[in-house]
Formats: C-alpha cells, sequence, structure tokens
C-alpha cells in the first residue's frame, strides 16, 4: 500500500510515517505542509492508496481539500485531527473519508483504522479484478491493439498532468493547451517517429488549434484562437519560472528546483527570476526570455519517460 500524509507538523508526519513502517504497513511515497501544495493528478500518479491528512492547516484545510480532490482521487482518506467538533467530523464523512482519528496519535488506534481500511481497497480490487475478468469474457472480440493504444493515450495524459502539477500550472489557462499538444506529439511520433526532427511549433499550435474549433472554422477563426493559444501557453510556462525559482529561493537543495529548473530553462534565466524575486522587482512575461519551444520539448520526453518508468 502506498501512503500520502499532508500536515503541517513535520514531527507528526514523521511518527506517522514510522508506525507505517515498523508495522509494515506500506510506503509513505510523499508528504506535505498544507493541502494548498497537493493536486488530486499528483496523489493518482503516485498511485496513493490512502491518504491521511489533517484537519486544520494554515492555507488550505482537510475539508477544503478533501472537497478539491474528492471527484478524481482513487485512494482512501483518513482524516486526523485534534479538533473533536461533530459538525467537522460529519461533513467530512459526508465528503467520503473513511476514518476520522483524533490526535494525540496512539499507535494501536492508527494500525486498526489502516488495516480496516487495506481491507476494505483488497475487496474492492477483488469486486473490480471479477468485473473485468466478465467483461473481458464478454468483449473479446475487439481489437486488442486499440486497447493498448488508448491505455497509451491516457498514459502519456496521465504523466502529463502529473508534470503540470510538479511544475506548479496544473490550473492554469495553458494546460489544457499544453496536455493536447502532447496528444499531437505522442501521435506524429508513433506513426512518423520525428523522422524530419520534433515538429514546428506553429504545426503544433495549428494541430491543436484546429482540434478545438473543428474543421469548420474559418482561418480567421483559427489564426485568432492561435494566437490566444500562445499567449495562454507563455503565461502558464512564465508561472511555471515563477513556481521553480520561488521554491530554489526557500530552499536550492529542493528536489523539484533541482529537478526541473535546469532542463526546462536556462539556469541564468530562473537564476535572473530568483534575483528579481529576492529585489521584489515587478517583472511580466514579455520582459523574460522564454523558450516556448525547449520547454514543450522538454515536457513531452519527460512525459513520455514518466510514462515508461510507470
Amino acid at each position: 500500500m502506498f501512503y500520502y500524509i499532508i500536515d503541517d507538523d513535520e514531527v507528526f508526519r514523521s511518527m506517522l510515517s514510522q508506525i507505517i513502517e515498523d508495522e509494515d504497513l506500506g510506503e509513505v511515497v510523499g508528504e506535505a505542509e498544507d493541502g494548498a501544495f497537493v493536486e488530486v493528478d499528483q496523489l493518482n500518479f503516485k498511485k496513493v492508496d490512502i491518504l491521511f491528512i489533517d484537519l486544520l492547516m494554515p492555507i488550505r484545510d482537510g475539508i477544503e481539500t478533501v472537497r478539491h480532490i474528492a471527484p478524481s482521487f482513487t485512494g482512501k482518506v483518513i482524516m486526523i485531527s485534534q479538533v473533536e467538533s461533530k459538525q467537522l467530523i460529519g461533513e467530512a464523512y459526508s465528503l467520503g473519508v473513511e476514518y476520522y482519528i483524533t490526535k494525540p496519535l496512539n499507535k494501536i488506534e492508527v494500525v486498526s483504522v489502516v488495516r480496516k481500511v487495506m481491507e476494505r481497497i483488497r475487496l474492492e480490487r477483488s469486486i473490480q479484478d471479477i468485473q473485468k475478468s466478465l467483461n473481458n469474457v464478454f468483449q473479446w472480440e475487439q481489437p486488442q491493439v486499440r486497447n493498448e493504444s488508448v491505455q497509451e493515450e491516457k498514459k502519456m495524459a496521465d504523466s502529463g498532468r502529473y508534470l503540470l502539477s510538479e511544475l506548479g500550472i496544473a490550473g492554469e489557462n495553458g494546460s489544457k493547451d499544453l496536455l493536447s499538444m502532447l496528444e499531437y506529439l505522442f501521435g506524429q511520433e508513433k506513426e512518423k517517429t520525428f523522422e524530419h526532427g520534433f515538429p514546428a511549433l506553429k504545426d503544433i499550435f495549428h494541430y491543436i488549434t484546429v482540434k478545438k474549433l473543428g474543421g469548420t472554422a474559418s482561418e480567421a477563426e483559427i489564426d485568432k484562437e492561435r494566437k490566444a493559444s500562445e499567449q495562454r501557453v507563455r503565461r502558464a510556462i512564465y508561472q511555471s519560472l515563477n513556481h521553480l525559482a520561488s521554491l530554489g529561493l526557500t530552499d536550492f537543495s529542493n528536489p523539484k528546483f533541482e529537478s526541473y529548473a535546469p532542463k526546462f530553462f536556462d539556469f541564468t534565466i530562473v537564476r535572473k527570476r530568483m534575483t528579481e524575486m529576492t529585489k521584489e522587482e515587478l517583472t511580466t512575461s514579455g520582459h523574460t526570455r522564454i523558450n516556448t519551444k525547449k520547454f514543450i520539448q522538454v515536457l513531452y520526453f519527460e512525459a513520455k519517460r514518466f510514462m515508461e518508468i510507470e
């Protein structure tokens, strides 16, 4: 079982991780100090089975975070808090929380609750496996190649969403454009193996524009939407630069900063942005040289690498 812990108390996160490790309950695959720093794509990509989340946190509390991730999160949620308000506990359960554990931690209670949730997960998966087996029996005539292609496309999309979340732009308007680009590039590489090199930026934007508007759109409509798409993507890339620069200012050894900043951007640009932030200089994306094609290339090949790892 894979676990993720969201709590603003570092000592508490460490204690809970130790219990999970000591009792051989599974592996903690991630931690965060506030619900605001976690997105559902990130949790699903890490295949989180059980999410521990604190009720009271400074930026986005447990209730709001569960409400935010509930529509798409595939795992189970255990809420933890010192608060014993019946109203808040009731609201937590209404959102689908499996159990509510009060602080301070009681090791016996934690282990008991986790094992109950684990048993429920195993039962649900057994039922799903039976349903899949029945579906395979009744749908054996469908072409297997098509099913594999759909699965590959889904993996690419999931990898892309995870990366956008890591880069701090999952919620940006340009994120949909970038995901559409990944779909196009994945198809192009499968069909033509990039025999003439990586597609030109104008071709990429033209494809996602036509896909969005449909084949009946006029040239004027396509041109207008293409320019709007370019602006959305550029703003999203600039926000990613801000996000990574901010991580670097807080902690230069931050794993995300070390991994992504030099890959997606020229490091001189990152250092320049960090300096601007230190001096509290206000700049717009128009004043910063951003290599859009490099960002899209790296995004595609990184998403493909994550897809293959998975």
